[in-house]
């Protein structure tokens, strides 16, 4: 009996050692870049911060404990500056092209496609033809954003020399002005208008939005190489999203494109050269 009872109170001390002396692998915090970018993100430094990319992030929380996938605000021009000084471990909703070029760090598919469209007044007799030439229309756009028809080069003063632009900081303000005859064209994402017309459902009819399309919007997360998660380990969390139907639920409503995880599951190593 006293044996047993010896063996017993040795073997709850080695668990208690071993209990102890093992590990506790903490969850590992993954700063995400929010700059606002209706409506994948919407005023990220406000405590009412929200955003396609508020559900994402959610969602990958809500799939596992290893990882805590926080926003990180920043600003569109300032991303690249907090993505070298390690203050942003992820950039997400980006392309390669936009300004990544030299910049270390994987390049991973998310497997996400928008578009960039022209929208203009409705008007009798205006038709698809009226986009066709952007030469002397006024153009509304977003400060800062990359667009195709310009060759992607975002400089405020290229954009107003060459193509009358207005420039603005909101999609809203855009849209207004073409109502209110102070442009001629605006470009807006695909998923922003959706979203507009979403809350804005009398002005469907006001607007004539354009077959052609700027620019289409191949979605990649550029990632850190000194992240707390690989290249590997995130696509691998976003194909069980994109398996439950998750990524569909969040994205679809706005009319961008989740493709198969075999087409989205792509990785570069860094974007030198």
């Amino acid at each position: 009996m006293e044996v047993g009872r010896g063996l017993s109170l040795k073997a709850l001390w080695c668990s208690l050692v071993l209990l102890v002396s093992t590990p506790v692998l903490a969850t590992q915090t993954v700063q995400v870049a929010g700059a606002h970018f209706p409506p994948y993100v919407i005023k990220p430094e406000s405590a009412g911060a929200s955003g396609l990319l508020l559900d994402m992030l959610a969602a990958l929380n809500g799939l596992q404990t290893d990882y805590r996938f926080v926003v990180r605000p920043t600003a569109i021009p300032r991303r690249f500056r907090d993505f070298q000084d390690g203050r942003i471990d992820l950039a997400v909703f980006e392309n390669p092209d936009w300004g990544w070029q030299g910049i270390p760090g994987a390049r991973i598919d998310m497997g996400l496609e928008d578009a960039e469209v022209f929208v203009a007044k409705a008007q009798p007799g205006r038709d698809q033809h009226y986009f066709g030439n952007l030469t002397g229309k006024r153009l509304a756009l977003y400060n800062g954003y990359h667009y195709g028809f310009a060759g992607f080069n975002p400089d405020p003063e290229f954009l107003q020399r060459e193509f009358n632009a207005k420039l603005t900081y909101s999609h809203d303000s855009n849209l207004r002005m073409l109502l209110r005859e102070r442009a001629d064209i605006a470009l807006v994402t695909r998923s922003y208008f959706s979203a507009y017309l979403e809350l804005n459902p009398e002005q469907a009819g006001r607007f004539l939005v354009s077959d052609r399309l700027d620019q289409r919007y191949h979605h990649y997360a550029m990632l850190r190489p000194a992240a707390p998660i690989s290249a590997a380990q995130f696509t691998l969390l976003l194909d069980k999203l994109r398996a439950t139907g998750e990524l569909q639920r969040i994205f679809g409503r706005y009319g961008v494109v989740v493709r198969p995880a075999a087409a989205g599951s792509s990785t570069t190593a860094d974007g030198r050269g």
